[in-house]
This record gives C-alpha cells, structure tokens and sequence, in this order.
C-alpha cells in the first residue's frame, strides 16, 4: 500500500538554557538572522522535500508561536498540505502536560490520521540546517526499516549534551547511549580512523555519530513503542526499541547547529555574516521561509559596516557595526558603535503619539538612542535603549543582572521590552 509521511515538530519546553529568549516565548518562536523565527528551519525543510502535512507540539509560552505560524503558512486548499498547531489539552483520558519529546507525541497520535504503513517524520523545532529529508525517507523504505535516526558525525569533543551511537558497515544502530559523560563511554564509542580519516582536519581527531533528533518511524513501530509511559524518545524510546526493530542511522554530512544554549545561539548568527557563512539562506533553492511582512527597505545614512545582516524597515543613522545582525523595524540613532551584536527589532514602528508617551514616561523610544557603545550583546525585541549607553559583558559572572539585563554564556541580554536609561554603564 501506498503510504504517506506526516511530520510532527517538537515546539520544545520551556527553553530554560535559552533563558531569557525564552522567558516570553517558545524555542522554536526565537527570532533568526534579522526576520525568521527557528520553526522556520524544519518548516522550511520540509516544505523543500515535498511533505506538507505537519503538526507543530506546542506548550509553553506559545502566542507568538501561533501568531507567526498562522499568518505565515497559507495554503492552497486542493494540495492537502497544512502546518497545524497541537498544544497540550485535557481530554478524558488524562489532563497533564507533555512530560517530554514522547509523551507529546503519544498524546497526539489520534491527530496524525495515520496508518499503520505511512511513516512519522519527528523533528526538532530549534535547529539550524538544511536537509533533504526525501533522502533519509527513501533510505528508510529501501533499508526496511523501522526506525531511521539522523547522525551527524561529531568530534568527540563537541559532543557534550548529545545522544551518540555506534553503527556497522550497513548503518544498523547497535549501540545508542543518550547524553555521556564518561570520557570512556564517549571514546568507545568513537569511530574507526579508516572511516573518519576524510572528516579529520588534525591528527588524532576522533568522530562519533551523535544522534540530531530527527527521527523517521514506521507509524506502527511508533504505536508500539509509546504504548508505555515512556516520556522521553532519546533516554527512555529509543534504547527500549533498540535490538528488537531494525534501526538505521542516516549519517548527514551538512551544516547542523543545535542552538539551545544563549552561546550557540549568538554564535550562529553571528556566523552568518561571514562572507561565506555555514549556513546559507541565499540558497534559491533551499530558501527559508518566513512571514510577509511587507516592510519598506531599510534606509541608512552614513553607517560604516564591517560585516553585518540588515533585516527590512530599519532606520540606521551614522553608526559603526562591525559583527551584526539588525533585525526588522531597527531604529538606531547616531554616533553609535557595535561589535558583535544581535539586534531582534521591533514589532512595530512608534509615531509621534506614541514618541509623546515615551517622553512624558520619561523612557526612550523602541531601538537604541545616540552614542552607545555596545559589544557582545543580544538585544531582545522591543527594547528602548537611550542615549549615552554602554554595555558589554566584560568582566560580568554568568548570570549577572541588573535591571533589565542579565549576562549569561559570556553573552550580554537586553530582555524583550526591556528599558535601559539615559547614561547607563554596564
């Protein structure tokens, strides 16, 4: 029989090693390289590999999320495609929130309209790549699998924090141990220098496959496998169904970034201001998607910038950038100075009424005012920084706050809304 791929995109927990990105929205809901948002990356993908049925599992914090994904994915009615949203709800048979990756798939399974010979594409809403997923669905169906996990192949030393496995010659998975921390574990896990020797870039580089939660499953196996109170497909699913399906790894060689720390998040954007950067949204074709919004062209005037991205509607007066990403509706006075800056932007623009407000409130304007000097920083959307401003997390502990600015990773957080005063150093 003929089957379909339906796919399901985690809309993450609660984020907290992104906090404060996350204090107000989900993962998948933080904003992107000056105008997307992270959902658009699997979205996107998937739109490119030819699936258009896709759930989203949201929970936490999830208006805009909702907001950007129903005025952004429009489609025609007689393709059958469609990006729903899923939130937690309570029904008759339980009314607790997901506990994790599997739990929110198992409540869902009623919503997938699958049989039990299509496949479940899972993915996770927090990532940065770009992949043909009609390659792993077709090595999924020509393997016989049952369960195909996508593997990046990783220095053992980047490998913190991700599930690793060990495959043979024909990518069955026989061994598969989420999140090690034994440097022994990790090493003997490690594979052969005959198969990395072209991924080497230095002696005694060691790789191993690490697990990039893309998961493909025969719809059945899925059934079975959440048929239990199982919460967590890394740590609980995958080991369970590990020796008793066939499991294939699909080993991606691209670009993949897992942004769910405040470092790996600044430091992927950032790299996309390089000349040639790791990940290329000027693909034509592996575009990313996003919402119309319909801005005017930014306008500048007298701004110097050392490699930098510049979403629409801002309005740029004479500054220096060196490092940058400015998002949509940036306002940005002048004789300022940024190095190594992420600026999300503004929902909206202010007019004169709302200019007025500012000033009887005796707060400044949304953007950044004239003369500040700010380096190392992400600035969250709708923030009002004024006038003579300097901030930097030099010499900052992790997790320093004052007002409405917390350090965390080395990273310098201006909090979405939040206000910094005429003079403030810090």
């Amino acid at each position: 029989m003929k089957s379909k791929v339906v796919c399901v995109v985690m809309g993450g927990g609660r984020g907290t090693r992104l906090h404060p990105l996350t204090s107000e929205r989900c993962k998948p809901a933080v904003p992107l390289a000056g105008k997307y948002r992270l959902v658009d990356i699997p979205i996107s993908n998937c739109l490119h590999s030819h699936l258009n049925q896709i759930f989203v599992l949201t929970q936490f914090n999830t208006a805009s999320l909702h907001r950007h994904i129903q005025e952004t994915y429009k489609f025609d009615p007689f393709g059958g495609g469609f990006v729903d949203i899923l939130s937690a709800e309570q029904t008759q048979k339980g009314d607790s929130w997901y506990q994790g990756t599997a739990d929110a798939v198992r409540q869902n399974l009623h919503h997938l309209n699958a049989e039990d010979h299509d496949l479940v594409l899972i993915l996770s809403g927090d990532q940065l790549y770009q992949m043909d997923f009609d390659s792993l669905i077709q090595q999924h169906r020509q393997s016989k699998a049952s369960v195909t996990i996508a593997a990046k192949a990783m220095r053992v030393s980047e490998v913190h924090g991700l599930g690793l496995m060990r495959v043979e010659d024909d990518l069955s998975i026989k061994e598969f141990v989420e999140k090690p921390t034994d440097p022994k574990v990790i090493e003997g896990l490690a594979l052969s220098e005959e198969v990395t020797s072209h991924l080497s870039h230095g002696e005694g580089d060691k790789f191993v496959l690490a697990n990039m939660g893309i998961y493909c499953f025969d719809m059945r196996v899925l059934r079975d496998g959440l048929d239990n109170s199982y919460t967590d497909f890394g740590k609980e699913v995958i080991p369970h169904l590990l020796g008793k399906v066939n499991m294939k790894s699909f080993v991606f060689e691209g670009y993949w970034e897992d942004i769910g720390t405040v470092k790996s998040f600044f430091e992927a954007n950032l790299s996309l201001t390089d000349t040639v950067p790791p990940f290329n949204f000027f693909d034509q074709h592996g575009l990313i998607y996003t919402r119309a919004r319909f801005l005017p062209a930014s306008k500048i005037n007298g701004v110097k910038i050392n490699k930098g991205i510049m979403a629409g509607g801002c309005i740029i007066s004479e500054s220096n950038f060196e490092r940058v990403v400015i998002g949509v509706r940036s306002v940005i006075g002048s004789g300022n100075e940024f190095r190594n800056v992420v600026m999300m932007g503004a929902d909206f623009f202010e007019d004169d009424f709302s200019r007025q407000k500012n000033e009887d409130l005796q707060r400044p304007d949304v953007g950044v005012g004239n003369n500040c000097h700010i380096e190392n920083a992400i600035i969250d959307k709708n923030a009002r920084i004024g006038n003579n401003v300097r901030l930097s997390p030099e010499g900052k502990p992790d997790m320093f706050e004052q007002g409405d600015v917390i350090v965390r990773d080395g990273v310098l957080i201006v909090l979405k809304g939040g206000v910094i005063p005429d003079g403030t150093v810090i």
